[in-house]
């Protein structure tokens, strides 16, 4: 019982480093492109909508978090109109999408390895 609650909260923790990481990719694009007004606000808007996106997209299959999310960052984007290409704003949203969940994947399998669980 206690590794399932081990699991559980390292689990959460994962899901809030997730966040954080595509946070920290919404605002690194947005200092490359040029934003310099509000940045935190406005890659806080950009990361929960792609968060959302890739959220509902492993829900239902795996695969989807790879088209809603940088669905969800294009949208977005487009919505405070940045000045930025649409094939652009897509493969960027991709290549977040692709990097945050990498790195916590591999987070969290080393912790489930770590935990004894897998």
């Amino acid at each position: 019982m206690f590794y399932r609650l081990i699991t559980l909260v390292g689990g959460l923790i994962f899901v809030i480093v997730l966040f954080a990481l595509i946070w920290f990719f919404c605002k690194q694009f947005l200092l490359r492109h040029g934003v310099k007004d509000q940045v935190s606000d406005r890659a806080t808007v950009l990361a929960t909508w792609t968060f959302a996106g890739v959220g509902v997209g492993l829900v239902f299959a795996v695969l989807g978090a790879f088209i809603l999310g940088p669905w969800a960052f294009y949208r977005t984007l487009r919505g405070h109109d940045m000045p930025v290409s649409e094939g652009a704003a897509i493969w960027w949203g991709f290549a977040i999408v692709v990097a945050s969940l990498a790195i916590t994947a591999a987070g969290f399998l080393g912790f489930l390895r770590l935990v004894g669980a897998y």
